[in-house]
């Protein structure tokens, strides 16, 4: 054997065996985050708004104002999550959530879900860049696209099973003499706090400590991360406070705001717009069909991201990557309130969703290209906090501008404007790897 041909299957082993025991777990624990977060978007049209007396713009408020907790302290958690190490913090951030998130279980009104949406805004953040920020010091560059995308399954396949299953729990209605959108939110929320605790067992922080490694793939993981923290160190090394001031990192920021405006449009509004289906269409759908209804947009958009991925890490990642899913998107999406059919309806949403998900793990590949150390957890955190802040625009503008017109149509072109400048910008970037280093250029 020659010593080429044992690198090559020291690399291969290192990078199946992290790649099965790190990233299904912090995949779950995504599930379990981005479920908790999005659970509002199922009580909204079951009962929630009725009982609180909510307006639509009211309900884009209190789905968006998490966002507000969530950006506060979204750099100081993340750079927390550096100096404390991945597995205290992300158990203490999902604990934390958890305990937060049963307490909608009683909620009584407006102000109160107000406030605790922003508590659980603050309780989660640092959790999504505390986990990219993880799996990155784990995988070198080359193989962080294919981990990554993993890693974001998780997101589409929340709604795949997470909206059936909390219809499920909201058809337990009466149960404990609660409401049914009552015992979603209990149903959704403890698993955060199981799961947290164990991960506190289950995760390790750096390869040289995982007892489930050889000797020879933890020095070969080692070694090869320590030398692309070196060439970045040495090319374009930052320190936290210049990675915040870098024009990349806040370009990246602006284009992440455009797919995550896309996202939380469609993640907050599509119950309720398939609950307008029966006036619309005149279809009926119990509280079982629409949770099934919902989630048909994800299993294609969770094949998309492994097929485009997968050919995005074959061809190396390049600006068209991101920004061709995001252009479609920014289409498809305007055009979807104006199918004549639930069934071109839903098509038309399966096409937006199935783009914002091929984009964004591959938009996730490229910070750590030039930031390592403490300005990679720094700048990973604001690209994440300034494309949060979408979080918030995209419920809350949405629900105002329906209430303004009495559609979505208006609102939904608001978005695939958001989209397409996201898709512009990322055409605007030259992602060759240079030294390490994607080169930024807007044109």
């Amino acid at each position: 054997m020659t010593p080429d041909t044992q690198t090559t299957e020291v690399e291969r082993s290192a990078i199946r065996k992290v790649t099965v025991r790190l990233v299904p777990f912090i995949a779950l624990m995504f599930f379990i985050n981005f479920l908790d977060r999005t659970a509002i978007s199922f009580a909204g049209p079951n009962g929630m708004t009725e009982d609180l007396g909510m307006t639509a713009a009211q309900f884009g408020f209190a789905a968006g104002i998490f966002f507000f907790g969530y950006i506060i302290l979204e750099v100081p958690s993340n750079l927390a999550l550096h100096k404390y190490g991945a597995r205290r913090w992300l158990a203490r951030i999902m604990v934390t959530w958890g305990i937060v998130a049963i307490l909608f279980t009683w909620v009584s009104t407006i102000p109160q879900l107000y406030v605790l949406r922003f508590l659980l805004g603050v309780a989660e953040a640092g959790f999504f860049p505390g986990a990219i920020l993880f799996l990155s010091s784990w995988v070198p560059q080359r193989h962080r696209s294919t981990v990554l995308a993993f890693f974001y399954l998780a997101q589409p396949l929340t709604i795949v099973v997470g909206a059936p299953l909390a219809a499920s729990l909201i058809q337990a209605h009466g149960m404990f003499g609660l409401e049914g959108w009552r015992i979603m939110f209990f149903g959704v929320a403890l698993p955060a706090i199981i799961v947290g605790i164990v991960s506190w067992f289950y995760l390790t922080d750096k390869p040289a400590d995982a007892k489930w490694l050889t000797a020879e793939e933890k020095a070969w993981l080692t070694g090869e991360l320590a030398r692309e923290d070196t060439a970045k160190a040495t090319a374009h090394g930052k320190m936290t406070g210049l990675a915040l001031t870098d024009r990349r990192v806040w370009l990246l920021s602006a284009l992440y705001f455009g797919l995550i405006y896309g996202l939380y449009a469609i993640a907050f509004f599509l119950p309720t717009i398939i609950s307008g289906f029966e006036e619309k269409f005149g279809t009926k759908f119990d509280v079982f069909d629409k949770g099934l209804i919902t989630a048909i947009p994800y299993l294609p958009a969770a094949v998309s991201i492994y097929l485009w991925s997968k050919f995005a890490a074959r061809k190396g990642v390049k600006g068209w990557h991101v920004g061709l899913p995001a252009i479609i998107g920014a289409i498809s999406i305007p055009l979807a309130l104006f199918m004549g059919s639930p069934e071109t309806t839903i098509l038309m949403i399966t096409i937006t969703a199935c783009a914002i998900f091929s984009a964004l793990p591959n938009f996730w590949t490229i910070p750590s290209r030039f930031l390592t150390g403490p300005a990679a957890a720094a700048g990973i955190a604001l690209i994440n906090t300034i494309g949060n802040v979408a979080g918030f625009a995209a419920p809350y503008i949405t629900g105002v501008l329906k209430d303004t017109t009495g559609l979505y149509q208006l609102p939904m072109f608001v978005v695939g404007a958001f989209m397409l400048l996201a898709g512009v910008l990322a055409f605007s970037v030259d992602w060759k790897d240079r030294a390490s280093t994607p080169q930024l250029r807007t044109h």
